[in-house]
Protein backbone atom coordinates (compact mmCIF):
# COMPACT_ATOMS: atom_id res chain seq x y z
CA UNK A 1 0.00 0.00 0.00
CA UNK A 2 1.36 3.40 -1.00
CA UNK A 3 2.35 5.78 1.79
CA UNK A 4 0.08 8.82 2.10
CA UNK A 5 1.19 12.18 0.79
CA UNK A 6 0.80 15.08 3.23
CA UNK A 7 0.00 18.63 2.14
CA UNK A 8 -0.51 21.88 4.02
CA UNK A 9 -2.62 24.61 2.44
CA UNK A 10 -2.48 28.05 4.06
CA UNK A 11 -5.54 30.22 3.47
CA UNK A 12 -7.73 27.18 2.90
CA UNK A 13 -11.11 28.49 4.01
CA UNK A 14 -12.07 30.37 0.83
CA UNK A 15 -11.06 31.34 -2.69
CA UNK A 16 -8.18 29.57 -4.37
CA UNK A 17 -7.03 28.04 -1.10
CA UNK A 18 -10.36 26.28 -0.75
CA UNK A 19 -10.28 25.11 -4.37
CA UNK A 20 -6.70 23.86 -4.06
CA UNK A 21 -7.51 21.97 -0.87
CA UNK A 22 -10.38 20.17 -2.56
CA UNK A 23 -8.22 19.43 -5.61
CA UNK A 24 -5.49 17.87 -3.45
CA UNK A 25 -8.04 15.76 -1.59
CA UNK A 26 -9.31 14.44 -4.92
CA UNK A 27 -5.71 13.59 -5.81
CA UNK A 28 -5.41 11.48 -2.67
CA UNK A 29 -3.45 13.79 -0.38
CA UNK A 30 -3.95 14.08 3.35
CA UNK A 31 -4.58 17.82 3.65
CA UNK A 32 -4.09 20.16 6.57
CA UNK A 33 -6.04 23.33 5.83
CA UNK A 34 -5.01 26.37 7.84
CA UNK A 35 -6.74 29.75 7.95
CA UNK A 36 -8.19 32.32 10.30
CA UNK A 37 -11.73 31.22 9.49
CA UNK A 38 -13.47 27.88 9.39
CA UNK A 39 -13.36 25.92 6.14
CA UNK A 40 -16.52 24.40 4.60
CA UNK A 41 -14.51 21.36 3.47
CA UNK A 42 -15.59 18.05 4.98
CA UNK A 43 -13.47 15.02 4.14
CA UNK A 44 -11.95 12.11 6.06
CA UNK A 45 -8.47 13.19 4.96
CA UNK A 46 -8.94 16.87 5.79
CA UNK A 47 -7.98 18.60 9.04
CA UNK A 48 -9.28 22.13 9.54
CA UNK A 49 -6.76 24.09 11.58
CA UNK A 50 -6.91 27.66 12.85
CA UNK A 51 -3.86 29.83 12.14
CA UNK A 52 -3.06 33.50 11.74
CA UNK A 53 0.15 33.70 9.71
CA UNK A 54 0.87 37.19 11.10
CA UNK A 55 1.25 35.69 14.58
CA UNK A 56 4.47 33.69 14.98
CA UNK A 57 3.17 31.71 17.95
CA UNK A 58 0.09 30.71 15.95
CA UNK A 59 2.24 29.41 13.10
CA UNK A 60 4.55 27.58 15.50
CA UNK A 61 1.53 25.89 17.12
CA UNK A 62 0.24 24.87 13.69
CA UNK A 63 3.44 23.08 12.75
CA UNK A 64 3.74 21.52 16.20
CA UNK A 65 0.26 20.01 15.74
CA UNK A 66 1.12 18.70 12.27
CA UNK A 67 4.38 17.21 13.57
CA UNK A 68 2.37 15.07 15.99
CA UNK A 69 0.81 13.30 12.99
CA UNK A 70 3.56 13.19 10.36
CA UNK A 71 7.33 13.51 10.14
CA UNK A 72 7.23 15.50 6.93
CA UNK A 73 5.18 17.47 4.44
CA UNK A 74 5.32 16.62 0.75
CA UNK A 75 3.68 19.87 -0.30
CA UNK A 76 3.01 23.29 1.19
CA UNK A 77 0.79 25.77 -0.66
CA UNK A 78 0.60 29.33 0.66
CA UNK A 79 -2.55 31.10 -0.51
CA UNK A 80 -2.96 33.43 2.48
CA UNK A 81 -3.59 36.95 1.35
CA UNK A 82 -5.45 40.22 1.70
CA UNK A 83 -6.30 42.77 -0.94
CA UNK A 84 -7.14 46.46 -0.58
CA UNK A 85 -7.81 48.84 -3.46
CA UNK A 86 -7.20 52.50 -2.69
CA UNK A 87 -4.99 55.39 -3.82
CA UNK A 88 -1.75 55.52 -1.85
CA UNK A 89 -2.63 58.79 -0.10
CA UNK A 90 -5.92 57.26 1.09
CA UNK A 91 -4.29 54.06 2.37
CA UNK A 92 -4.07 53.87 6.15
CA UNK A 93 -0.70 52.92 7.62
CA UNK A 94 -2.37 50.02 9.44
CA UNK A 95 -3.68 48.66 6.14
CA UNK A 96 -0.27 48.97 4.50
CA UNK A 97 1.39 47.22 7.43
CA UNK A 98 -1.22 44.45 7.42
CA UNK A 99 -0.36 43.64 3.80
CA UNK A 100 3.32 43.33 4.74
CA UNK A 101 2.55 41.28 7.84
CA UNK A 102 0.28 38.90 5.93
CA UNK A 103 2.20 38.43 2.69
CA UNK A 104 5.82 38.80 3.83
CA UNK A 105 6.10 38.22 7.58
CA UNK A 106 3.46 35.49 7.28
CA UNK A 107 5.44 33.68 4.57
CA UNK A 108 8.59 34.07 6.68
CA UNK A 109 6.83 32.43 9.64
CA UNK A 110 5.58 29.56 7.48
CA UNK A 111 8.99 28.84 5.98
CA UNK A 112 10.77 29.15 9.33
CA UNK A 113 8.59 26.54 11.06
CA UNK A 114 8.27 24.33 7.98
CA UNK A 115 12.01 23.63 8.05
CA UNK A 116 11.88 20.66 10.49
CA UNK A 117 9.18 19.02 8.35
CA UNK A 118 11.03 19.28 5.05
CA UNK A 119 11.52 15.99 3.22
CA UNK A 120 14.85 16.20 1.42
CA UNK A 121 14.44 15.78 -2.32
CA UNK A 122 10.63 15.74 -2.08
CA UNK A 123 8.98 18.74 -0.44
CA UNK A 124 7.39 21.11 -2.95
CA UNK A 125 6.81 24.65 -1.67
CA UNK A 126 4.25 26.53 -3.76
CA UNK A 127 3.32 30.17 -3.27
CA UNK A 128 0.62 32.17 -4.99
CA UNK A 129 1.96 35.56 -5.95
CA UNK A 130 0.53 38.09 -8.42
CA UNK A 131 1.28 40.13 -11.51
CA UNK A 132 1.35 42.99 -9.01
CA UNK A 133 4.72 41.54 -7.93
CA UNK A 134 6.05 42.29 -11.42
CA UNK A 135 4.86 45.89 -11.79
CA UNK A 136 3.05 48.48 -9.73
CA UNK A 137 -0.62 49.21 -10.38
CA UNK A 138 -2.50 52.36 -9.44
CA UNK A 139 -4.57 51.71 -6.35
CA UNK A 140 -2.49 48.72 -5.26
CA UNK A 141 0.46 50.31 -3.46
CA UNK A 142 0.14 48.16 -0.34
CA UNK A 143 -0.56 44.96 -2.27
CA UNK A 144 2.21 45.48 -4.83
CA UNK A 145 4.82 46.45 -2.23
CA UNK A 146 4.12 43.31 -0.20
CA UNK A 147 4.15 41.06 -3.26
CA UNK A 148 7.47 42.48 -4.51
CA UNK A 149 8.93 41.78 -1.05
CA UNK A 150 7.55 38.23 -1.08
CA UNK A 151 9.45 37.57 -4.30
CA UNK A 152 12.75 38.52 -2.66
CA UNK A 153 12.08 36.34 0.37
CA UNK A 154 11.26 33.28 -1.75
CA UNK A 155 14.30 33.71 -3.96
CA UNK A 156 16.58 33.89 -0.91
CA UNK A 157 15.13 30.83 0.84
CA UNK A 158 15.15 28.85 -2.39
CA UNK A 159 18.91 29.38 -2.62
CA UNK A 160 19.43 28.52 1.07
CA UNK A 161 17.53 25.23 0.73
CA UNK A 162 18.83 24.23 -2.68
CA UNK A 163 21.12 21.57 -1.17
CA UNK A 164 18.08 19.90 0.41
CA UNK A 165 16.47 19.32 -2.98
CA UNK A 166 13.38 21.31 -2.02
CA UNK A 167 11.34 22.49 -4.99
CA UNK A 168 10.08 26.08 -5.04
CA UNK A 169 7.30 27.04 -7.42
CA UNK A 170 5.63 30.43 -7.52
CA UNK A 171 2.47 30.97 -9.54
CA UNK A 172 2.06 34.53 -10.77
CA UNK A 173 -1.48 34.83 -12.12
CA UNK A 174 -3.40 37.78 -13.37
CA UNK A 175 -6.75 38.22 -11.63
CA UNK A 176 -8.64 34.99 -10.94
CA UNK A 177 -12.43 35.19 -10.70
CA UNK A 178 -13.13 34.25 -7.07
CA UNK A 179 -15.50 35.72 -4.45
CA UNK A 180 -12.67 38.09 -3.49
CA UNK A 181 -13.94 40.40 -6.23
CA UNK A 182 -17.57 40.49 -5.13
CA UNK A 183 -17.12 43.73 -3.19
CA UNK A 184 -14.75 45.43 -5.64
CA UNK A 185 -16.43 47.86 -8.02
CA UNK A 186 -15.65 48.47 -11.69
CA UNK A 187 -13.69 45.32 -12.47
CA UNK A 188 -13.90 43.42 -15.76
CA UNK A 189 -14.52 39.89 -14.54
CA UNK A 190 -14.94 38.57 -18.08
CA UNK A 191 -11.21 39.29 -18.52
CA UNK A 192 -10.20 37.24 -15.49
CA UNK A 193 -8.94 33.67 -15.33
CA UNK A 194 -11.65 31.36 -14.05
CA UNK A 195 -10.98 28.89 -11.25
CA UNK A 196 -11.01 25.81 -13.49
CA UNK A 197 -8.42 27.40 -15.76
CA UNK A 198 -6.21 28.17 -12.78
CA UNK A 199 -6.55 24.61 -11.48
CA UNK A 200 -5.54 23.33 -14.92
CA UNK A 201 -2.20 25.11 -14.47
CA UNK A 202 -1.90 24.07 -10.82
CA UNK A 203 -2.44 20.44 -11.82
CA UNK A 204 0.43 20.72 -14.28
CA UNK A 205 2.72 22.13 -11.58
CA UNK A 206 1.79 19.41 -9.07
CA UNK A 207 2.25 16.56 -11.56
CA UNK A 208 5.43 17.82 -13.20
CA UNK A 209 8.46 15.50 -13.03
CA UNK A 210 10.11 15.69 -9.59
CA UNK A 211 13.23 17.42 -10.88
CA UNK A 212 11.22 20.37 -12.24
CA UNK A 213 10.22 23.51 -10.39
CA UNK A 214 8.59 26.73 -11.54
CA UNK A 215 10.30 29.66 -9.78
CA UNK A 216 8.07 32.17 -11.55
CA UNK A 217 5.19 30.87 -13.65
CA UNK A 218 3.19 33.74 -15.10
CA UNK A 219 -0.41 32.86 -15.95
CA UNK A 220 -2.43 35.55 -17.70
CA UNK A 221 -5.70 36.03 -19.56
CA UNK A 222 -5.03 36.56 -23.25
CA UNK A 223 -6.67 40.00 -23.14
CA UNK A 224 -3.60 41.29 -21.37
CA UNK A 225 -3.58 39.80 -17.92
CA UNK A 226 -4.64 42.69 -15.74
CA UNK A 227 -3.88 42.39 -12.04
CA UNK A 228 -7.43 43.64 -11.40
Amino acid sequence: MAQPLYALVIGASSGLGLEISNYLLEEGYVVYGASRGESPTEHDNYSDMECDVRDESSVEALFDAIAEETDGLHMVVNCAGIFDVAPMIETESEVFADHLHTHVLGAFHILKYLHPLLIEGETHVIHLNSLAAKRGYAGLSAFSASKFALTGLLQSVREEWRAKGVRFSTLVPSAVDTPLWDEVEEVERDQMIDVDEFLHVFDMVVKAPPHLEFPELIVAHKTGGKAF
